[in-house]
């Protein structure tokens, strides 16, 4: 995330007068990359015609913002426009940047959390002109996307008696049609549905037994109901979008109080994960008891917030056990092993054009080629070092670049191959 010999606010001035806005892949024109993850948060890009290697030290620099603030918020790519956060002094601030790295609107939304792991946490999400983001003390704001106007703001604690860790609310929240669905975890709404226009609260689920985990949740249709599928403290559930029932729910008790991955999803089947040797585990819900089965669990595939993919029915991610972190791929539907390979360290991931780019917590920034043997390392360069847990923010790619935030530092390189 840094550039090396040379300052970021140089390079920035550099290439600001000749970067151009690069062309958009035709399937995602529309989409954009507007939340967390991407469209469905599959955290697959549509992009084509990326490059297969990157040149020795990297794919070329376009530019950097260096003013992002203190914290671990991702990129949402939206309208002509990048969104992150971050946090300024005592307050937590949104931002919207031009394509070329300049700064177009700062808001506030909210205090800083300034206690275990200070920072901001949530990537602002994108829908149909308006920016939402909800701050780990439980503002959730709406902005306008084109000039940051407030639109309104819903304190999540005083109306729904939200609850949350020692790592506060984490939540990037889902807009799904008129709704914006969110988990303040609180006795008075443990998951809540809110109008998108006036932040109107539409719906309140209070049946689920436990507060909020740091968990960023899917929207999908299982069994024939459209649902929202997180993780609490100490389950998985599923919650019907249109009503706020509760449709299903599982135990799933971490063995630490993380329950922080977003949940994958194909055909009826949900994988789940916790660190800390909690493992990963696939399940498939059942609406006639409201409850799911266990089809395998497997203490080693214990992801975190790293993120999981998954590709032709082949389940990636990054394991943190205690005593030796590794990069998986299993069959997705058996859990049995296709590779482990324990050289990438903790990665956050993304997947684009037939590649997986593997960002490790300290700098090194791989790109991985998905084979019948599960993958293989192509290329990797080397970011300014920091301490562990720094780079946290998962990659981006979309529209030709690949997107690394790390505190402070926003930057975008070209990854197209022409």
């Amino acid at each position: 995330m840094e550039v090396k010999g040379i300052t970021a606010a140089v390079v920035t001035l550099l290439v600001a007068a000749s970067v151009r806005v690069p062309l958009l892949c035709a399937s995602g024109i529309g989409a954009g990359w507007p939340e967390f993850h991407g469209p469905g948060r599959t955290n697959i890009s549509p992009d084509r015609g990326l490059l297969k290697e990157w040149p020795e030290g990297g794919p070329r620099l376009l530019w950097t913002y260096s003013q992002c603030g203190r914290g671990y918020s991702g990129v949402a790519i939206a309208d002509g426009m990048i969104f992150t956060a971050g946090d300024s002094d005592r307050k937590e601030m949104v931002l919207a940047l031009d394509m070329n790295g300049k700064l177009l609107w700062k808001q506030p939304n909210g205090d800083a959390w300034r206690r275990s792991s200070p920072g901001s946490r949530a990537t602002p999400t994108y829908n149909d002109g308006a920016l939402y983001h909800m701050n780990p003390t439980g503002r959730l704001a709406a902005y306008e996307a084109r000039s940051g106007k407030p639109l309104w703001t819903v304190d999540l604690v005083s109306r729904f008696d939200a609850r949350y860790g020692i790592w506060a609310l984490a939540e990037n929240v889902i807009v799904d049609g008129d709704k914006v669905l969110c988990m303040p975890g609180g006795p008075r709404g443990r998951v809540v549905a809110l109008d998108k226009r006036t932040g109107k609260t539409l719906w309140v689920n209070t049946e689920i037994e436990h507060s909020a985990a740091y968990c960023s949740g899917i929207v999908a249709t299982c069994g024939g109901v459209r649902q929202l599928i997180s993780m609490t403290q100490r389950s998985v559930v599923g919650v019907n979008v249109e009503s706020g029932e509760l449709v299903w729910s599982a135990p799933f008790v971490p063995m630490s109080p993380q329950n922080a991955l977003t949940p994958v999803f194909q055909d009826g089947y949900v994988f789940i994960a916790c660190g800390h040797s909690s493992g990963g585990r696939l399940i498939k819900p059942d609406l006639s008891s409201r409850s799911a089965k266990t089809v395998w669990h497997r203490e080693d595939l214990d992801d975190c917030h790293s993120g999981a993919l998954l590709v032709d029915g082949r389940l990636y991610g990054s394991a943190c056990r205690v005593g030796g972190k590794s990069f998986y791929c299993v069959d997705f539907l058996t859990g049995k092993t296709i590779k482990l390979d324990k050289t990438l360290g903790k990665v956050g991931i993304t997947f684009a054009d037939g590649r997986i780019y593997a960002l490790n917590h300290r700098g090194t920034m791989s790109l991985l080629a998905v084979t019948p043997d599960g993958w293989d390392v192509v290329s990797r360069f080397e970011l300014e070092k920091k301490p562990t847990n720094s780079y946290l923010a998962h990659p981006v790619v979309f529209g030709g670049r690949l997107y690394i935030r790390c505190n402070q530092d926003l930057h975008a390189y070209d990854v197209r191959a022409n």
